[in-house]
């Protein structure tokens, strides 16, 4: 479920389709993110999970499957 919804917001903010995002992909590299997309999504993140996210660790988080890790190991 934290993935289909996470890949939901991707797509709406990046303006993707739900078929070229999984688990796998990288955010910046694959899904075109640049900097600006990052603040966004994470401010989404953490709005709609109830989730802080550190900027130490938006770092360590590349791929899609990083962000749902983060996301259920903090709920």
């Amino acid at each position: 479920m934290v993935f289909e919804k996470l890949r939901d917001m991707i797509c709406d903010q990046l303006d993707l389709d739900p078929e070229n995002v999984t688990e796998e992909s990288l955010i910046i590299e694959d899904l075109g993110a640049d900097s600006l997309d990052i603040v966004d999504l994470v401010m989404t993140i953490e709005e709609e999970f109830g989730v802080e996210v550190p900027d130490e660790e938006i770092e360590n988080i590349r791929t899609v499957g990083d962000v749902v890790k983060f996301i259920e190991a903090r709920q």
